[in-house]
């Protein structure tokens, strides 16, 4: 639990000044061959081949999809092992040991304009398909799926909102490659036909609307346009963002799509843009190291399969503490992983090292305050205490799953109670 917002905000303000770390030749890196939505798998290749960069080595399967794996660097697969990943779960890894020759392989090959003008949707889909592109805002809901759809859409939002604690990868990436995403999202609006394009951006970060009206400049041609929001949490959840940005309310457990709005990550952008135009899957990512228990927070921009000890290396290792926490993804969203012995996935957008701090749980005091902070108007106490019984029924009924999740309940908790815990053990219980 974050209790001192000065400090937090000092340490994002570090980040941003700093210029990106470019850590993209580690020796080794490790390709998930699991995650969350996909626990089986297939292999293509065996230890002791010679892999390329940008090559298959196998493919997940997940309930209603197959993802491709991909090999991030060129070298040699030396074996197999287990590390964690950004869910929290420990999945078996490829091994590859870098050659350091970055040799692509021969299906990676820049497409002309001319070619991705004439683009249907089901061509832009099966590109995304292909390449395995999903949620990098931390969904990792494949994006295809959310492509194909076969509803009127007028209107694509890209989220720059970025509203957690401590995260600024998403700010990086804007700063350096803004032609990218206004790119990609050209690409997102001619597969479904749309005749708007809406990028939300919180006001605050002036900085960074001056950089995407500049660039705004060199789309004249498209309806483009930069929408500014207030700066509080969660802006950056999808529905908020909708209602803020196009006036456009969505009712939770509706899809965008019924109302004619696609939304995407706006770093899911940028590999849109890579995908399209030159045949690339995600090989690497901006993310950000940052907490009071590591040295020297920065962002980094680091290959998918990069050893997170190694970036925790990099920003000078962590602090005295003899206690400390590590999360993948935000304070208030992400997971608390046992160990350090972590991967960069596609979807790992922070690594935060805190100091540990141990918080006696207190008997609920029923101030209502997780009511109050509840964007989504469901009584996450409540359902706490239906988890607690046991009692299915109780949590259907108390529409525990509408929680997006976002840890606002046991932020505002007077007795210190993981709140957010116990509702997606209900969530659970309904699944």
């Amino acid at each position: 639990m974050i209790t001192n917002s000065r400090r937090v905000k000092d340490y994002k303000q570090l980040d941003r000044e700093l210029p990106t770390l470019r850590h993209v030749d580690p020796d080794y890196i490790y390709i998930n061959l699991q995650n969350a939505r996909a626990k089986e798998y297939t292999l293509d290749v065996e230890v002791g081949d010679h892999v390329k960069l940008g090559e298959i080595l196998g493919r997940r399967k997940g309930k209603f999809f197959e993802q491709p794996i991909y090999s991030t660097v060129s070298g040699v697969i030396e074996g197999r092992t287990n590390k964690y990943h950004s869910s929290g779960d420990e999945v078996e890894c490829l091994i590859v040991r870098n050659d350091f020759k970055d040799t692509y392989h021969e299906s990676i090959t820049d497409r002309p304009d001319s070619v991705i003008e004439q683009f249907t949707q089901e061509d832009f889909v099966e590109i995304i398909k292909e390449k395995g592109l999903v949620g990098l805002g931390g969904s990792g809901f494949p994006s295809y799926i959310k492509l194909n759809t076969d509803k009127d859409i007028h209107t694509v939002v890209i989220n720059a909102v970025e509203c957690e604690p401590y995260l600024s990868s998403d700010y990086r990436l804007i700063k350096d490659q803004p032609e990218d995403i206004f790119r990609g999202l050209t690409y997102l609006m001619r597969a479904v036909d749309a005749t708007r394009g809406v990028i939300a951006v919180k006001k605050t970060k002036k900085e960074l609307v001056e950089v995407l009206e500049r660039e705004i400049s060199r789309f004249s041609d498209w309806n483009i346009q930069i929408a500014t929001l207030d700066d509080f949490y969660p802006q950056g959840w999808e529905n908020m963002t909708f209602e803020n940005a196009v006036g456009i309310k969505v009712p939770v457990g509706t899809l965008p799509m019924e109302y004619g709005i696609l939304g995407f990550n706006v770093s899911t952008t940028a590999s849109v843009y890579e995908a399209v135009k030159h045949n690339l899957p995600i090989i690497k990512r901006h993310l950000t190291v940052n907490g009071d228990a590591v040295n020297f927070p920065q962002d980094i921009r680091a290959r998918v399969g990069t050893s997170v000890r190694e970036l925790i290396e990099l920003s000078d290792g962590y602090t005295d503490e003899e206690k400390v926490e590590v999360i993948v993804g935000g304070p208030m969203m992400g997971e608390s992983i046992e160990s350090d012995d972590i991967v960069v996935t596609q979807t790992t957008t922070s690594i935060l090292v805190l100091k540990s701090v141990d918080y006696v749980e207190e008997p609920c005091v029923r101030c209502a305050s997780c009511v109050y902070a509840c964007p989504v108007d469901i009584q996450p106490v409540q359902i706490m205490n239906a988890v607690k019984r046991e009692d299915k029924e109780s949590a259907r009924a108390l529409e525990a799953d509408k929680c997006i999740e976002c840890g606002l309940c046991a932020y505002v908790c007077t007795s210190k109670i993981h709140v957010t815990d116990y509702v997606r053990e209900a969530m659970k219980m309904l699944r």
